[in-house]
């Protein structure tokens, strides 16, 4: 390991980082604007210029790497300088040539109290500027509703260009012009669409890039922060929500490599507005055909009477995408107390099953192995939409090396470059008997990876297709025992699918699974449907059947429901939620349900007095108590526990398949409204339009 002298301390460090790298494992606060750790170096702001012994002039450090330093004349280490009186001078020269034609917004710019430039001209900047010409001014430009521009404050570091290019995978912005002509745009003048575009607010050093739904609303001071999860998808994104009052007000991203790095989607990022519109903050009772206002007693009496009255066989429940572990575990609880086998939480309708073991159904690589893989197969998916920040690191990966992609499935725009090689199930076959394009270049690859979405799943001859691919990836590398490799993958559109699994929130022994309720509804055999936030199903069929509805927001299925019992939403709660790679997470408590709305679990728990089958957990702690009994490893939160023997593939390869021919389908048509929250969003129903008109002004 290389040694360096910083500031008159020794250090050792890595071979092949950066100066600024090695200032900042010493210790040392180096300046920057230009400068991020996961973007590319540009080398533009001049700010984290450092003085190196016997250099003829100031290097910047964020581009020059320790290994072209040379050693002192008797071998010494080299000596790097970051306070010398030479590196003061530059930092002031550069920043009070960057404040030139910065405009003195502070006072009204959204970027004030956490703006990089205003805590750099106090830490290094001088005490007064030398210029007096006037400054110049830059037109702005709309780039869509989620960002709102003032590009005379830009300073050109291109952070927003290089993540656009080398992140989010949309070469739609950049720099144009030259000296002072030049400016931040995109290339023809019209909205971003990114799925990833509101990271470039977080990347902005200045106010030239901020919320647009957020302007004016909030200084940072005035807000409580909570870290909590994100449930927007199965990424399990770390998020921090800002809120004053009541009202949650911004959804920041927290950096966590292993899963999100520092970014989030625009849905996790811009979804606030929905958590306040639309909302159920109140028990409703349906009588003659009309929701009217009730209290909580009338409600569970309601339920109660038509439950008591009902053969247990009668009785079914459908979990959705959003709850959390802990209210699918308590309704599991009740339901087995009442006799029902009939419950799941795969309301699309796939047919992973639990049953085959932890392997069958997550992530199994892990996110963060996807830098490492070095061929992709993808089933069924579409990444971008069903999970852009994983999708992101796909981009990453491919555009960083030579790793070749592989889809079966519709196609679609995914940002990088792929063959094609079918939309059917008839192309795994081809790959099993190596018959496929892909055949080749299995034998190379040392890391295969393959993505298996939920659309490949999600129809009547889904365990058929689950066992085919197990059978691919065993037979064909993708899964290496003696390398400790295990590139069976399978993503999760919903952030309660893995958790549901977890605790077998499937059908027990003679229940039905989700298409199944739904038809004997249709049919006058299942009379009483309790659905816990299931808002993705065909609600027509349950026009006749007594639906209990618990959730957060009036949607679809409360608008079928006889008794609507008002829960909390993501933000309101500490729930358990465990991700598509098997991750446990927790969310945080960062506001209060709203009117008489209720923590789920507390809900049921209250239920099962007035059903006679009162549950064993009174508080939290009881409840968790009980759940860590029936899956211990929900004890651990931030761990992943997925046996890696193997065991799953040995149920079911020697299975013979019954394939159906029709191509695979899509999971999610509309990223911004996927859920009830989004769908309540005022924002992402702008989103969604404005992508509709471009989708149809390319057609």
């Amino acid at each position: 390991m290389p040694k360096l002298n910083i500031d008159g301390t020794e250090i050792d460090v890595e071979d092949g980082i950066t100066l600024i790298q090695a200032c900042e494992e010493a210790g040392v606060e180096i300046p920057r604007f230009c400068y991020h750790e996961r973007l590319s170096v540009a080398g533009n702001c001049r700010m984290c210029l450092v003085e190196v012994v016997g250099a003829p002039k100031l290097v910047a450090s964020c581009a020059m790497g320790v290994s072209d330093l040379r050693p002192g004349p008797e071998g010494q280490p080299p000596e790097i300088k970051t306070l010398s009186p030479k590196v003061k001078k530059a930092r002031e020269g550069t920043m009070e040539f960057l404040l030139i034609n910065h405009p003195l917004d502070c006072p009204i710019c959204d970027q004030g109290g956490e703006c990089d430039l205003q805590d750099q001209a106090v830490a290094f900047g001088g005490k007064l500027s030398r210029f007096d010409e006037n400054k110049r001014a830059v037109e702005d430009r709309n780039i869509g509703p989620l960002i709102k521009t003032i590009m005379t404050r830009c300073i050109s570091c291109t952070r927003c260009v290089r993540f656009m290019t080398e992140i989010a995978g949309f070469d739609e912005l950049g720099q144009t012009g030259r000296g002072e002509g030049a400016e931040i745009t995109t290339y023809l003048d019209t909205a971003i669409l990114s799925e990833m575009s509101g990271n470039v607010i977080d990347l902005c050093p200045v106010g030239a890039l901020t919320s647009r739904p957020f302007a004016f609303t909030a200084r940072s001071w005035e807000m409580k922060k909570t870290e909590t999860i994100d449930v927007m998808d199965a990424n399990g994104a770390n998020i921090r929500i800002e809120s004053r009052g009541n009202e949650v007000l911004r959804i920041m991203p927290r950096e966590h490599d292993a899963v999100n790095e520092e970014w989030i989607s625009d849905k996790s990022r811009f979804v606030w507005d929905g958590l306040r519109s639309q909302r159920l903050d109140r028990p409703y009772i349906r009588d003659e055909g009309v929701l009217r206002e009730a209290s909580w007693k009338e409600a569970f009496s309601t339920i109660a009477t038509k439950v008591n009255s009902v053969s247990p066989v009668r009785i079914a429940a459908i979990a959705g995408d959003l709850c959390g572990v802990e209210e699918m575990f308590a309704l599991k609880e009740l339901l087995t107390a009442l006799g029902t086998p009939n419950m799941d939480c795969r309301q699309d309708g796939s047919l992973l099953d639990p049953a085959l073991g932890r392997e069958s159904y997550v992530f199994n690589s892990t996110i963060e192995a996807i830098d490492d893989t070095d061929l992709l197969l993808i089933v069924g998916s579409n990444p971008r939409l069903e999970a852009p920040v994983i999708n992101a690191r796909i981009y990453q990966n491919w555009l960083n090396g030579d790793m070749p992609i592989y889809l079966v499935g519709q196609d679609a725009d995914l940002l990088y470059d792929y063959e094609s090689l079918g939309d059917g199930p008839e192309q795994l076959v081809e790959i099993l008997n190596g018959k496929s394009p892909l055949s080749k270049a299995l034998e190379k690859a040392k890391r295969p990876m393959i993505l298996l979405g939920q659309a490949a799943f999600a129809r009547d001859d889904g365990k058929d297709i689950l066992a085919l691919a197990g059978r691919v990836a065993q037979e064909k590398g993708f899964v290496r025992t003696g390398d400790n490799w295990n590139g069976f993958n399978i993503l999760h559109t919903a952030a309660a699918r893995v958790g549901g699994f977890d605790i077998g929130f499937v059908p027990g022994e003679g229940g039905v699974r989700t298409n199944s309720i739904l038809n004997a509804a249709e049919k006058g055999e299942m009379e009483v449907v309790f659905l816990l936030g299931a808002d993705e199903i065909n609600v027509n069929k349950l026009s006749t059947t007594f639906v209990v509805y618990q959730g957060s927001h009036g949607e679809i299925g409360a608008q079928m429901a006889d008794v609507i019992l008002p829960g909390a939403a993501y933000t309101e709660k500490s729930a358990t939620y465990v991700n598509t790679e098997g991750r446990v997470q927790m969310t945080s408590k960062a506001t209060f349900p709203p009117g008489e709305a209720r923590e789920d679990w507390k809900i049921i728990r209250e239920l099962s007095e007035y059903l006679g089958k009162p549950l064993s957990f009174n508080t939290i702690e009881q409840l968790h108590q009980s759940l860590y009994k029936t899956a211990p490893h929900l004890a651990s939160l931030n761990s992943i526990d997925v046996e890696q023997g193997g065991e799953m593939f040995k149920n079911f390869t020697m299975k013979e398949l019954q394939l159906r021919s029709e191509p695979f389908g899509i999971s999610i048509v509309d990223f911004y409204l996927s859920n009830p929250i989004a769908r309540a969003s005022a924002i992402m129903a702008e989103m969604s339009a404005l992508k509709q008109e471009r989708d149809r002004g390319a057609a």
